[in-house]
Order: structure tokens, then C-alpha cells, then sequence
């Protein structure tokens, strides 16, 4: 984390990530291991999970994402979690925090995402282990501030965004830098979710048998 996003959006250094599990009633958010790249891959060349992105990812961008992802455990102490049902132990998807690499008026920031094999959308899984990513970011890695961001047409992630609590100014929604200009993806809405909104409990919605992903 560089010192001008360091100084931003956290308070300390945080406790270290590697031997951390995040456990919900139904969930279990865990760190990368080498039988998650199969079901992985299998969901980001799914046409419908990626329906939201500029393109499906292949085998070898699956294995890139993993070793990014857990390169930004080890420098962060944070990241997205290998996220997988506990009564099974089926590999889900992931949730968690990352630092987008983009400039943008409202970087630098960290931000909560997920992304759930179609079979597990729709049983309340994001928001579920949304939440305990954001006690997580705020209580251990002490974060100020939270954001989350998607394309306009991804009316699902948006759903659990607010369902979360996160709150959307449209005056903030934005043209992502990093998709094509006339692309239909390219406009984004922002949410965001202070620590101070969220030991308050603002706007969330405890019910996540409501979600649509």
C-alpha cells in the first residue's frame, strides 16, 4: 500500500492476513489454494457470470488473477477471499477488498468486490459474506472508508451494495478509464460506506434472503 493511500483510507497498520479465515453462518472466506483454479476458471469463461465485464477470462488470466490476488494479501494484509460453502466445502467464488490501479476523482480508495458461480446466485452468499469482509475491513485492517463500483447495467452487485449499506451519490458516477470509450460498460456507479455508517448500521438490510446474486 503506498504511504498516500496508507494515510487515506486506514488509521494503523493492520494485523497480518496469512493464517486469517473469515467465517460466516454458511460461509468460510479463506486464502487461495491450487483446487480453487478449475472451478474458478469454469466461472469466469461462464458468459453470464461475466456478463458485466469487458470479456471472459481464460485459464491462464484465471492463474494470473490467483497470483495477484494473493501477491496483495502478502504486501496488504487484505484481499479477495477463495470463498466456499461450509457444509461441503464447494469453491463459490471470492469476496473481498483490493486497490483499484486506475485514476478515478475519488482514488485512492479500497474496495469491497465479489464475484459468485451462477448456481450459488440468488441463496443471500454476497451479502452474507460482504458483511463479514467489511467488519473485517474496518475492525482488523481499520479502514476509513470503503467503495464499491460497477457498470450501470450490473443492477444485481448494485443491489447488494445497498443491501450492505453502501450508499450512492450519482453526482460520483464516472467513466471507467479502463473500458473502451462507446463500450456499453463503460459507465460506472459508485457506492461507498464509511466506518462511522457502518458501526451505525446505516441503511442495511439484514433480510439476505432477498439477494439476486
Amino acid at each position: 500500500m503506498t504511504r498516500e493511500i496508507s494515510q487515506t483510507v486506514r488509521r494503523v497498520n493492520t494485523v497480518g492476513a496469512s493464517n486469517l479465515i473469515l467465517e460466516t453462518n454458511r460461509l468460510r472466506l479463506r486464502r487461495w489454494k491450487a483446487s480453487d483454479v478449475e472451478p474458478f476458471a469454469a466461472l469466469n469463461a461462464d458468459p453470464i457470470v461475466m456478463k458485466n465485464f469487458p470479456s471472459p477470462l481464460s485459464l491462464d488470466q484465471t492463474k494470473s488473477f490467483i497470483g495477484g490476488v494473493e501477491a496483495h494479501f502478502e504486501f496488504e494484509n487484505f484481499g479477495l477471499w477463495a470463498t466456499e460453502l461450509k457444509d461441503g466445502g464447494d469453491f463459490i467464488g471470492f469476496v473481498g477488498l483490493s486497490i483499484p490501479r486506475f485514476s478515478a476523482p475519488f482514488m485512492p480508495c479500497v474496495e469491497i468486490g465479489w464475484r459468485l458461480a451462477h448456481k450459488y446466485w440468488g441463496q443471500g452468499y454476497a451479502p452474507e459474506a460482504a458483511r463479514e469482509v467489511l467488519r473485517d475491513g474496518f475492525e482488523r485492517v481499520k479502514l476509513l472508508e470503503i467503495v464499491s463500483f460497477t457498470a450501470t447495467s450490473n443492477v444485481n452487485s448494485m443491489r447488494v451494495m445497498e443491501k450492505i449499506g453502501m450508499k450512492h451519490n450519482p453526482a460520483e458516477d464516472f467513466d471507467h478509464p479502463n473500458v473502451t470509450d462507446g463500450h456499453h460498460l463503460k459507465r460506472h456507479v459508485l457506492y461507498r460506506l464509511t466506518v462511522d455508517e457502518w458501526k451505525r448500521g446505516i441503511g442495511c438490510d439484514r433480510d439476505v434472503s432477498k439477494t439476486l446474486i
